[in-house]
This record gives structure tokens, C-alpha cells and sequence, in this order.
């Protein structure tokens, strides 16, 4: 059965790095408050199984000092919203870094990669709110949940302010600390289910008045966000940032499916930003890995390292690897250790 890469799979079968997990050891260990609804796997009370449908998750945590973790680079298959309410906290989205004060408010679209606290987050109050769209890639037609009471008009405004907008971090308005401060208030006093309609109706508010907010910045938009090409470029970037994806025997035909396109399509849109083949870029990804497991310790098997990669036959890998680097993978990795060794500091001597 294909395996798809994490921008066109359900995120509880694909981003296991996005589950907050070390968030949830953190507020287990009792190193901070943290309180949240969800549906899902994310940490935090459970909603009732029918309500507030997208809703993945709504909370927020108080950090009383800096923490030993952070949340490193991931996605999330829905919007996601972040109010930072005391503290500092260092945010970054697609490479650009922010470090975020008071009443900053961020902005992540759907698979958007992004990381919180890098490295490690510091002492802060932090609230959010993730909410899943429908959308698997980027040139896919956003769906709002139906509880979601804005007028189609506004709806269509806010979607396409958000998914043509590279700009991630805002000053909020006054209206969305209240509304962070009314959802957390419902949280902190739920009792089964007693939440639902408070967080209904505050983040119906929420969204309204970020819509207001945005408005009033009169953001550029970009248009190209949401077009096949971007669809394409970032199936490429997932490839290579996740190596597990190497080893699946992708064809043409099964990639340009993951991407919603023709073939013709996608090998063009391929060709335009690497100028190779599908085939040619796989490969390619595949090597460079195969290069990076080669210098790594422990040592492995180089036919391990083979079949990871995603090729079924030692002696084809030896073959388009020489080609790649002009010597066998075996040579490439004395070579390696010999850089290795004489680049290492010597003793001093007394």
C-alpha cells in the first residue's frame, strides 16, 4: 500500500513529532500548567465526540521558567493561531525567525512548517487554537466547519487573506486577548462538555475579529500560495527534509496523484524547479542521504543503509553512487573517516 509524505496523509499517521509530546511530558512533570481541549491525539480533555468538528485543539499553557524542550519543526493539518500573552518566545515559520513579545499573535497556514521555542521555550503564557480546513495541499479548496457563523462573504475574505499571505506574526487587536482570555477561562472550569459552547462562540468571535485585524493592515496578498507549482515545490521539500519517505517505491504516476495533478503537469512543474525528472529528484535525495548515512555513527551496513534509501539492489546503488561522487560507497566512507580524523583536534601537549 503507498505510503504518502506528510503533506497529503492524516496527521495522526504521519507527524508523530506533532503530537506535543514534549509538552505533555513537561505539564506531566509539572514544569507547566498547560490546559487544552482536543479531538484527536494531541495532549489535553478530550471534546465530545460530535462537537466543534475540526476543532483539533484549544488551549494554552503558563510556563513559570524557561523549559527544556522546545517544539521543534512541524506541521499541523489545520490553521493554527498563537497568542502570546506574557513572556518572550522565539517563533519561526519557513526560516524566517521572530522572537515574539506581549500581544504578538502568529499566524500558521495549513502544513505551513514552523517551530516554537528555538530551542527551548521560555518562561510565558502561551494560547492557541488549531483548526482543521479540509485541505491536504495547498492548491485544495479550504472548508470551513459549518459552526463557524461568519458570512460566506467574510469567509471567502478570510480565506483568501490567509492562504495568499506570507506575513506570519501580528500586533492583536484588544478583542483577541479577550477572546483567548474567555476561551481559557471556559477550559479552566469545564466539566463534560460544559466548555463547548463558550469555545464556540469565542472563536467564531476570535476568527472575526482577526479578520477585522488583517483588514486593517491591508496585507499583501500572493497568489501564487496557492497554485499548483507551490503544491509541487513543497511535496519536493518534504521528500528531501524526511528520508523515511525514501525507501517507498514512488512512480511518476503516484507522485503527481499525491500532488492532484497529471502527469504532464507534474513532471513540468518538476523540471521548472529542479530541472530534472521526478525520477531524477528522487534519486538524487536518495544519494544524498545514502552520503549522509555513510559518515554517520554508529556505523551501519552498507546494504542496510541500501534498502533504506530506497533502492532494491546493492550493486545499482554502487553503480549511481560512484556516478554521483566518483567512488564506491565503500570508499566514499574510508574517505570520510579520514577527513574525519585528521580535522580532529590533537591534545594539547604540557
Amino acid at each position: 500500500m503507498l505510503k504518502s509524505i506528510p503533506i497529503f496523509r492524516d496527521h495522526d499517521e504521519t507527524y508523530r513529532a506533532d503530537s506535543c509530546r514534549l509538552l505533555a511530558q513537561a505539564a506531566g512533570s509539572g514544569a507547566l500548567h498547560l490546559k487544552a481541549m482536543r479531538h484527536g491525539h494531541y495532549p489535553g480533555t478530550l471534546l465530545p465526540s460530535q462537537s466543534l468538528p475540526g476543532l483539533k485543539m484549544v488551549g494554552f499553557w503558563d510556563a513559570p521558567v524557561q523549559q527544556d524542550w522546545g517544539l521543534s519543526w512541524h506541521y499541523n493539518e489545520g490553521i493554527e493561531l498563537t497568542f502570546l500573552e506574557t513572556g518572550s518566545l522565539e517563533f519561526a515559520v519557513d526560516g524566517r525567525e521572530y522572537l515574539l513579545g506581549p500581544d504578538d499573535l502568529t499566524l500558521a497556514r495549513p502544513w505551513q512548517r514552523h517551530c516554537v521555542g528555538k530551542p527551548l521555550v521560555s518562561a510565558s503564557r502561551l494560547h492557541w487554537v488549531i483548526l482543521d480546513v479540509g485541505v491536504r495541499r495547498p492548491n485544495q479548496e479550504w472548508k470551513w466547519p459549518s459552526w463557524l457563523l461568519l458570512s460566506k462573504q467574510d469567509l471567502d475574505e478570510l480565506t483568501d487573506i490567509l492562504r495568499h499571505n506570507e506575513q506570519s506574526v501580528y500586533r492583536a487587536i484588544p478583542g483577541i486577548r479577550e477572546c483567548f482570555h474567555q476561551i481559557a477561562a471556559a477550559i479552566e472550569n469545564e466539566r463534560e462538555g460544559s466548555c463547548v459552547s463558550h469555545i464556540a462562540i469565542r472563536v467564531n468571535e476570535l476568527f472575526l475579529r482577526l479578520l477585522e485585524g488583517l483588514r486593517r493592515k491591508q496585507v499583501k496578498l500572493d497568489q501564487s500560495l496557492s497554485s499548483t507549482r507551490r503544491t509541487v515545490d513543497l511535496f519536493l521539500v518534504d521528500l528531501k527534509l524526511h528520508p523515511e519517505h525514501l525507501s517507498i517505491n514512488w512512480s511518476v504516476e503516484e507522485m503527481a496523484s499525491n500532488c492532484g495533478l497529471r502527469i504532464t503537469q507534474f513532471v513540468h512543474h518538476v523540471r521548472c524547479l529542479t530541472c530534472m525528472s521526478p525520477l531524477q529528484y528522487l534519486n538524487r535525495c536518495r544519494l544524498d542521504h545514502a552520503a549522509r548515512l555513510l559518515r554517520a555513527r554508529p556505523v551501519r551496513i552498507i546494504t542496510d543503509i541500501t534498502l533504506d534509501c530506497g533502492f532494491s539492489s546493492s550493486q545499482y546503488f554502487a553503480t549511481v553512487f560512484a556516478k554521483r561522487f566518483g567512488c564506491s560507497p565503500s570508499a566514499f566512507r574510508e574517505s570520510s573517516e579520514g577527513v574525519e580524523h585528521r580535522s580532529a583536534p590533537s591534545f594539547p601537549t604540557r
